[in-house]
């Protein structure tokens, strides 16, 4: 269920691209529960055998900086040979406006 963006939201997009292989998903997914980030909506696609996926998590029970996280996200994409990137959901709402 996709919640409509708050006026306070706390809310994070991620991407992750790559070469599609097992346990892309399994390994993020982990991350994020482990911090107590919960998945809000995701999508994910194979196009030309690399793989694609989009999230929107909510921060709100994330203990640590916004930029600690991406920077750890960016290890797991390293673990992972993918390319994992994060944004905050004002950031992305406002790039992707028409």
């Amino acid at each position: 269920m996709q919640k409509s963006p708050g006026k306070n939201s706390n809310r994070a997009i991620i991407t992750v691209v790559g070469t599609d292989h097992v346990g892309i998903i399994a390994k993020v997914c982990s991350f994020l529960a482990e911090r107590g980030i919960n998945i809000e909506d995701i999508s994910q696609t194979i196009l030309s055998g690399n793989f694609v996926m989009l999230m929107t998590i909510d921060l709100s029970k994330n203990t640590g900086g916004l930029e600690e996280l991406k920077q750890e996200l960016n290890e797991v994409g390293k673990l992972l040979n993918v390319s994992i990137s994060m944004m905050h959901e004002k950031v992305f709402s406002e790039m992707h406006r028409i």
